[in-house]
């Protein structure tokens, strides 16, 4: 099949006109973040926030006509609104683009709808990277589904898309209506992440707004069916993908991942912190890499100290979920694309997860499976 190139498409999107403004998308400035990868295209429009409903319009005449192109087999093009360096938003009164007024958030903030077909929604958080976020994420996610439950994975992190990898899925998504992505599917468990549309190597230069974008287009453009329960895997700290989740999306409750040493429960503290300052229930925290035990001697190790985030829980006034031990075994298992919980699922390693999704999800429904999204006030 013929490869398309950037130029076709940013010729095909210089004929495409933006209403009122009698310029092109491309003339106007507003084509951003162009990426081509075996025939699948990616793009972001710049608009402003008020403009998003009037655009819609315009951004899938753009995903269509670059459909249109020879060599493409697929399109995903989003809008984002390009947000004033200093205080992270727009300013009243600031000008936008065309030379508009922009208005403060607190003045656009709404409330979401629910995602059609999905019970519940949970992220699974760290406030650092390295902490095992990513494996306790996929892990829960196929616990929640040895349970019965039908289970889904989207994965957040943009920059470092790991799911495609741990749940042993390669291959590219497809649309089977031309309006809807159909996820990827393995272990009866659905999964949405940028690691199906880019290389692994390939590193993701997006702003903040871009990726917003993105994760919207993931979650509510993607045929999830019914689920009962969805496990997003969070990207590390506190930044606008968290701050987007958790303001777009009715979470059912975030689940806080750390390490027992010190330096990285003070991450995992700001993580908590930020989740109960956007109104979303906190589950628990998980202990990872809780001790290490030797597999010749059986000596026991605090390589990273131990039970430090059984304390802070109680410190802090939420549930302790459990502890997972640094081990070969789930490392393994997880960079082989066959998890502990379904390639070793009578393991202890196994049974602790199982456990803890048990917890989480007798916890969500005890208290209802969905809520409304929050406002977000910035001040």
């Amino acid at each position: 099949m013929k490869s398309v190139s950037e130029s076709q498409v940013r010729d095909v999107l210089d004929r495409l006109q933006v209403p009122g403004l009698g310029k092109s998308v491309v003339a106007a400035g507003m084509l951003s973040g162009l990426v081509i990868k075996d025939g699948n295209v990616g793009f972001s429009l710049e608009i402003r926030p008020d403009e998003a409903e009037a655009m819609e319009a315009l951004r899938q005449q753009a995903e269509q006509a670059v459909m249109a192109l020879d060599g493409v087999t697929s399109v995903t093009a989003v809008l984002t609104a390009h947000r004033n360096q200093g205080n992270g938003t727009q300013q009243q009164g600031a000008p936008g683009r065309s030379g508009h007024q922009t208005q403060r958030p607190q003045q656009q903030a709404a409330n979401r709808p629910d995602v059609p077909g999905i019970k519940a929604i949970i992220a699974v958080a760290s406030g650092k990277g390295g902490v095992g976020k990513s494996t306790t994420a996929v892990n829960l996610a196929l616990a929640f589904s040895r349970l019965g439950l039908k289970t889904g994975v989207l994965d957040a992190d943009v920059y470092g898309p790991s799911q495609p990898r741990m749940m042993g899925i390669s291959g590219r998504p497809v649309s089977l209506d031309g309006q809807k992505i159909h996820p990827m599917e393995n272990f009866g468990v659905k999964c949405m992440s940028m690691g199906f549309l880019v290389d692994e190597e390939t590193p993701m230069i997006w702003r903040g707004p871009m990726v917003t974008g993105a994760l919207q287009q993931m979650l509510r453009e993607v045929d999830w069916g019914q689920l009962d329960i969805m496990v997003v895997d969070m990207p590390p700290g506190t930044g606008d993908a968290q701050l987007s989740m958790s303001q777009q999306v009715p979470l059912a409750g975030a689940v806080i991942v750390s390490t027992p040493q010190d330096i990285a429960l003070l991450d995992a503290r700001k993580g908590l912190n930020m989740f109960r300052k956007v109104d979303v229930p906190v589950l628990g925290i998980i202990e990872n890499m809780s001790l290490f035990i030797c597999p010749n001697c059986g000596h026991e190790s605090h390589i990273f100290s131990h039970g430090g985030a059984r304390a802070e829980a109680e410190r802090l006034g939420v549930d302790f979920l459990g502890e997972v031990p640094l081990d070969m075994v789930i490392r393994e298992t997880s960079d082989g694309g066959t998890p502990v919980v379904v390639s070793r699922p009578d393991s202890a390693h196994a049974r602790a997860y199982q456990d803890m999704a048990s917890r989480i999800w007798e916890k969500i429904t005890s208290s209802g499976e969905s809520r409304a999204a929050p406002n977000i006030v910035m001040q």
